[in-house]
């Protein structure tokens, strides 16, 4: 099994009074890291899986006294895609109020109730964890960084899912499974989605578009929808873990854009299979989009599996200059341009650093990119 590096710090939040939740995407380990902490309390811990009608039944509109009669003398609850209980919030809270004892473990694919849910109720009684695909990280511990630097061209192709990575040769069918439907699951059941095609389409869009800026009017146009349905989407398509956003950068110069925002995926392999394409990087064209993609979604996984509070940022002004990743944290800047071949030509704007005191820069390729993952 290869040990998530979030895992000690879940471990050490048990049993301080408070509901451990763990958010991300299905099939990205949640429940892989629930059985891993059961296993160190066997015969100790009850484990209740959602997606099963009559489970979730024992945990919607119960008392505290039919909670404390259904965990009976164990430690810990282990509740599996909670997003699928009724008024999962109010149970929760329930729990760490009146079953002190027991330490609460939930897991969820999807902040679309959940959140919404949990947040009033459970202010101050929570710790909140965002549980994403392996990183080079992980996988390196697993073997070795030499061996992952091997593996670099597959990772770009097929990406970092648990189950993708454990089994190489059916790679393509698997993310295809996920990207087809079981990504949209939560999704497809949310009363708000009343245009499931639109789902695929615009995720097909947003994965061209990787690594440009993206304009919502130009994406509401290309689908022949409202401004307003692209920017719900999109917020949806970010509460399941599929992408996320990056705001642009601006304090002093008056040329910054400031009002875009770059969207990347979580994962290069469902980013691949959104659009259909597996070819090896040899020959490809969007090598250049993969590497970016990679590389940012690689820092921010790493950002949140340390618990490094950071915010991240691109930059570009009026007339072309552009930094791929600016990364703040405790008000001090490092800087990050990306290019896949190690040759090619690239600087870093002294504009930008002319302006902005900096603490790091570097440019990142195939040749050192291990070691801005350890930074």
């Amino acid at each position: 099994m290869i040990t998530r590096t979030i895992y000690q710090s879940i471990k050490e939040s048990m049993f301080k009074g408070k509901a451990i939740i763990l958010y991300g995407s299905r099939q990205v380990g949640k429940t892989t890291i629930t059985q891993q902490l059961a296993s160190e309390f066997a015969g100790e811990h009850l484990f209740l899986d959602c997606d099963e009608p009559d489970e979730r039944a024992m945990l919607e509109n119960v008392t505290s006294t039919q909670l404390k009669n259904l965990i009976g003398n164990k430690k810990i609850l282990f509740i599996d895609e909670a997003q699928r209980v009724k008024n999962i919030g109010v149970t929760l809270k329930l729990l760490v109020d009146k079953v002190k004892e027991v330490q609460v473990v939930a897991t969820g694919s999807s902040v679309l109730d959940m959140a919404s849910e949990i947040n009033e109720p459970l202010t101050g009684r929570k710790y909140e964890y965002n549980v994403h695909p392996f990183t080079v990280e992980e996988l390196s511990k697993a073997s070795s960084w030499h061996n992952e630097a091997r593996n670099l061209e597959q990772r770009l192709v097929f990406g970092f899912y648990p189950d993708v990575t454990n089994n190489a040769i059916e790679a393509e069918r698997l993310l295809r499974s996920l990207a087809n439907s079981y990504l949209y699951k939560d999704l497809l059941s949310f009363e708000e989605i009343r245009k499931p095609d639109l789902l695929h389409k615009l995720l097909q869009a947003l994965a061209f578009q990787v690594g440009s800026e993206v304009s919502y009017n130009e994406l509401a146009r290309t689908l022949s929808v409202d401004k307003a349905t692209i920017i719900k989407y999109i917020d949806l398509l970010e509460k399941v873990f599929i992408i996320f956003k990056v705001s642009p950068y601006s304090r002093n110069l008056r040329s910054e854009i400031t009002t875009t925002r770059k969207i990347y995926f979580w994962d290069n392999g469902v980013r691949n299979a959104v659009i259909s394409n597996f070819t090896n990087i040899n020959n490809r064209t969007d090598v250049g989009a993969l590497w970016e993609n990679f590389m940012i979604s690689e820092r921010i996984k790493q950002c949140n599996n340390h618990m490094k509070y950071a915010k991240h940022y691109f930059w570009r002004t009026k007339i072309q200059q552009e930094i791929d990743l600016i990364e703040e944290e405790n008000l001090e800047l490092s800087i990050f341009e990306f290019k896949w071949n190690p040759k090619a030509k690239a600087h870093i704007p002294t504009t930008f650093t002319n302006t902005y005191a900096v603490k790091h820069k570097a440019i990142v390729s195939s040749q050192n990119y291990q070691d801005f993952i350890k930074l």
